[in-house]
């Protein structure tokens, strides 16, 4: 772990995950708090770290200090819960040697009564250390796992940090970029991302629409690049441009239900209702498939569409297949007011309706 001003939520971190690993590595990059007094209560073996607004040099440090077999990493805001650390303690007994990274969802936010997910994505969690991979990125940093044998988990690590780090990570890609710096690989995506997210979004635009040209990125950055640039369209009120840049993620991937469900929101702004219950339609025909974005919103391939369909059915006249659309959405959100109030009224509509 690198950390920095943390004494509050590493216990809660290194609680959860303690008693499952061999070692604690912790670096620090500067706190004036307990962080490092907090670490060593848990056993953790703690370096530090001159900080230099480079968050991949941080991670590629702490990495060289580990001497395990295996290295997991996460972050201060990260945890796993009961059942993840028992899949994890499942894991560090089974898991073969041939493995040279293992890959584990990323809860990115949960619903807060039943700690479902509500949106995650994947990352390789655990790396075999002799396999040397290392960090890649000032900012967004991310492991390079270009080649060797991959297991994919269902284990999930929890993130419960509610800051947003957009302020900082911006001004260190502008420092770099002031510098001297480029913007080679995934640092424009995430420039784009930065800009985007500071409400910047004409300076945004461009550099979204750079990305897209690169021969080099990965896919599931260009569906999300794809889907950040329509927005970006969104708030500037260049409607037409944000159909095309949903449309242009076709280019690179299936049609993912999160785009499939923005295309739907855009035709039914317009009233186009038939066009609107085929997008959704292809949302739910492909949410259990396993094509990916980068982040999967679980709303998009659960309720939502389904919320949708019955008001565009609704709208279309066709009552029952509106019924019976808003009961799916309740089968996920049965305590959902909305929905309930929906089934009241459609209930009715259908008993009063004259036979056809």
């Amino acid at each position: 772990m690198i950390v920095k001003d943390e004494e509050t939520r590493l216990p809660i971190c290194l609680g959860s995950v303690a008693e499952v690993v061999d070692e604690i590595v912790i670096v620090d990059t500067g706190s004036a708090d307990r962080t490092k007094e907090t670490a060593a209560e848990f056993g953790a073996k703690v370096f530090d770290f001159a900080w230099r607004e480079d968050f991949a040099a941080a991670r590629n440090f702490s990495f060289s200090k580990a001497t395990c077999d295996y290295i997991l990493w996460m972050d201060a805001d990260d945890v796993f819960t009961e059942s993840n650390r028992a899949k994890l303690l499942r894991l560090k007994r089974e898991l073969t040697s041939d493995i040279d990274a293992v890959l584990m969802n990323y809860v990115l936010r949960e619903q807060e009564q039943t700690g479902e997910p509500l949106a995650f994505t994947r990352r390789n969690r655990l790396v075999k250390r002799s396999r040397n991979y290392r960090w890649i990125g000032i900012v967004h940093e991310y492991l390079e796992v270009a080649d060797g044998k991959q297991l994919l988990t269902d284990i999930a690590v929890t993130h419960r940090g509610a800051e947003s780090h957009s302020g900082r990570n911006l001004r260190i890609i502008e420092q770099h970029l002031a510098s001297g710096g480029e913007l080679e690989g995934r640092l424009r995506f995430h420039f784009a991302c930065e800009l985007a997210d500071a409400g910047r979004y004409e300076e945004a635009v461009p550099q979204f629409a750079d990305f897209l040209r690169d021969p080099q990125a990965n896919r599931d950055d260009l569906v999300l690049a794809s889907a950040r640039l329509a927005d970006c369209f969104g708030h500037l009120g260049r409607e037409r441009e944000k159909l095309d840049a949903l449309l242009q993620s076709f280019r690179y991937d299936l049609p993912q239900p999160e785009i499939c469900c923005a295309i739907g929101k855009w035709m039914e702004d317009r009233q186009e209702w038939a066009m609107a219950v085929y997008w959704y339609v292809q949302a739910l025909q492909n949410a259990g498939g396993g094509s990916w974005t980068a982040i999967v919103h679980a709303a998009s391939r659960t309720w939502l569409p389904h919320s949708r369909l019955c008001l565009c059915y609704a709208r279309l006249g066709h009552l029952r297949k509106a019924y019976e659309h808003n009961r799916e959405a309740l089968r996920f959100m049965p305590n959902d007011p909305g929905l309930l109030e929906n089934e009241k009224k459609l209930k009715l509509a259908l008993e009063t309706a004259p036979p056809q």
